[in-house]
């Protein structure tokens, strides 16, 4: 992985072999993001995506492996009790065009990932909803 920072925008480029959340995670803490909007594309070889069952307030997750394309990767860096909490999805295409994601749980990149991280000046945690079982945002001042 290597990366650099241009203003309020981070530029990464993650590597073969590397997990995706994992460096997010490293960037994040290394240039104290507390809130940011994240996008990246590339391709992966291993992924596990998830959809949440609001009846059951539980994730039902499906691994994947082989040769995709990452269609979108979309999220969010927020905190939790002031610890970094990341919230991302990722769509990705097979060789035979069909896409597939959710709420990404790993990815491991088979080529390279371009991930861009648009830092914004503020803070917004994450609280608990019994409602929906879900952290949701919790806006502070």
């Amino acid at each position: 992985m290597e990366y650099r920072r241009f203003g309020d925008t981070v530029v990464a480029r993650i590597d073969r072999g590397e997990e995706i959340l994992s460096k997010l995670k490293k960037i994040a803490l290394a240039e104290n993001i507390s809130l940011a909007e994240i996008s990246a594309l590339g391709a992966v070889g291993d992924f596990t995506v998830g959809v949440y069952h609001t009846a059951q307030k539980e994730y039902c997750s499906n691994r994947f492996t082989g040769d995709w394309e990452i269609v979108s990767l979309t999220g969010s860096i927020t905190q939790m009790k002031g610890e970094y909490y990341a919230h991302i999805h990722m769509s990705a295409g097979g060789a035979d065009g069909a896409v597939v994601g959710g709420h990404l749980n790993a990815a491991v990149v088979s080529a390279t990932c371009e991930m861009f991280i648009h830092v914004i000046n503020g803070r917004v945690e994450r609280l608990y909803d019994e409602k929906t079982g879900l952290n949701l945002f919790s806006f502070v001042s």
